[in-house]
């Protein structure tokens, strides 16, 4: 396709066209509205006119009669720019007046009529058009008056000439601010078309130009940036996560394989075979819970789970928690506390659930009181585990406290990625995919994961947008029983 072919395709050349036909048909439409107007006023200015002086010139006959009426006339007729006159007797005769022919049957009709004629004193023979008006006076005599409609003519001629340039100029400053805007709008459009199409190669890294206008096209290209910014963002996690699938992974099938090879190999009791199925099944939930987190954190990043939201009440998903978890943290020498005020959220309340089981699984792996230098043990009142559902403004906040090591400030960004695990967790047992979970979920509300320093310890908070009314009744509480995430 030529260029001017792509030109006169695009969509602002075409709307271009279009107001340009509607500005000019306005145009059009506001000189013959002009035009009618102008016509119909010189026409009442030449019936009034031609009104009062048949009003005088009968008066004049009623008056002095015929000889009076002849005088008026002639000298009426030899004043520059006069009007037209003429009087005729009953029979037709013409006995005074300046008009030497006229169309066929006007004396003949009273009233007004439009006419051609020609004055007595023309050198040319062409035909003039004038307004007339036909009066019949006493004894059977006949007036006309009337006034050459040049200047009516000539006014209308006026208007049509402008008329004409008029559109003329319309049409072409239309036509070229058309092709101005079309060829600026293709050439942003081809811009981006070809940074699409870089895009489509997978090179993701292309990014839409924006102007400096802030126009419609810059919005969308911003819109789109910010699309490509995150679909590169996902297609990176993509790969890490893969790489990171294949190499975690990895160990535990090995583990795996190598457990089950050996227990084909050694010819033992029933007994042994059994310890060796057990230890494969314990190994392949572990592989389960790890792929279930996965999905989990797959569901929220693609907003799968937004179509699950209700309203609910924060705190009792915090007392279901600390009531499903309290004895597992006594069994490690901890206290599980629960701080928790009515706190309604409009949420996904199975992902809130799970994401707050993690941190506090979290906090009880991490938070056990370890024996000293000396060989004491901290006490149990040292190492407690806090959970608090509380609001802030328009945020709903969902936090667990504990006093263990907590993670360092540098590694906290890097803390909630998938499959990391930081040098003081590597001997626990664990996939590193809790807190990441925690992030996604956090993010799929249009909220986010805080870690901070509990001094000592850690600090992880579920900041969640409130939902609006605070006041409004929550849906009665269910229980909430997490998955296990490894």
């Amino acid at each position: 396709m030529t260029a001017f072919g792509k030109l006169v395709r695009t969509t602002a050349f075409r709307l271009t066209l279009v107001y340009l036909l509607l500005f000019a048909m306005f145009a059009a439409s506001l000189l013959a509205y002009f035009a009618w107007n102008t016509r119909r006023l010189i026409t009442e200015e030449i019936t009034q006119t031609v009104n009062a002086e048949t009003s005088e010139i009968s008066e004049i006959y009623g008056r002095r009669g015929l000889r009076g009426l002849v005088l008026a006339i002639e000298y009426r007729a030899l004043r520059p720019g006069a009007n037209l006159y003429l009087v005729t007797t009953p029979t037709g005769q013409a006995i005074a007046g300046n008009v030497g022919s006229l169309a066929p049957g006007v004396m003949a009709t009273r009233g007004w009529s439009e006419t051609a004629y020609r004055r007595i004193e023309d050198a040319d023979d062409r035909d003039h058009r004038a307004l007339v008006r036909v009066t019949e006076l006493e004894n059977g005599f006949r007036l006309l008056i009337g006034r050459d409609l040049a200047e009516r003519r000539r006014l209308f001629g006026i208007v049509a000439k402008a008329a004409q340039w008029s559109i003329l100029i319309v049409v072409v400053l239309g036509l070229g601010g058309g092709i101005f805007v079309a060829r600026r709008v293709l050439r942003r459009i081809d811009a981006m078309t070809g940074t699409a199409q870089r895009i489509m190669t997978g090179d993701l890294s292309g990014r839409l130009p924006v102007g400096r206008s802030g126009d419609e096209l810059d919005r969308l290209a911003e819109n789109l940036n910010a699309m490509l910014e995150r679909i590169e963002a996902l297609m990176a996690g993509l790969k890490e996560v893969s790489d990171n699938i294949a190499h975690d992974l990895k160990t535990p099938l090995t583990r795996l394989r190598n457990r089950a090879e050996e227990a084909l190999a050694k010819s033992g009791c029933e007994a042994d075979y059994r310890a060796a199925l057990e230890r494969t099944i314990e190994e392949s939930d572990g592989l389960i819970r790890t792929f279930n987190a996965l999905l989990m954190i797959a569901r929220a990043e693609s907003g799968q789970a937004r179509g699950n939201m209700d309203d609910f009440d924060a705190a009792d998903v915090a007392n279901g928690i600390h009531e499903l978890y309290e004895p597992l943290a006594e069994d490690d020498g901890m206290t599980l506390k629960v701080k928790a005020e009515p706190t309604p959220v409009h949420a996904n309340r199975e992902l809130i659930s799970q994401a707050l089981a993690n941190l506090v699984e979290n906090a009880i792996k991490y938070g056990k009181p370890v024996a000293q230098t000396g060989g004491t043990v901290v006490s149990m009142d040292a190492r407690p585990i806090t959970i608090e559902a509380r609001r802030d403004g328009d945020k709903v906040l969902l936090s667990v406290t504990d006093r263990g090591p907590g993670i360092p400030e540098a590694d906290r960004a890097h803390a909630v990625e998938r499959f990391v695990r930081l040098e003081a967790s590597r001997t626990l047992p664990g996939s590193g995919l809790g807190l990441s979970l925690a992030s996604a979920v956090a993010t799929l509300h249009g909220g986010e994961l805080k870690l901070g320093d509990a001094q000592p310890g850690l600090v992880a908070t579920l900041v969640l947008p409130a939902r609006a009314g605070a006041g409004d009744r929550v849906a009665p509480p269910i229980p909430d029983v997490p998955q296990k995430v490894a």
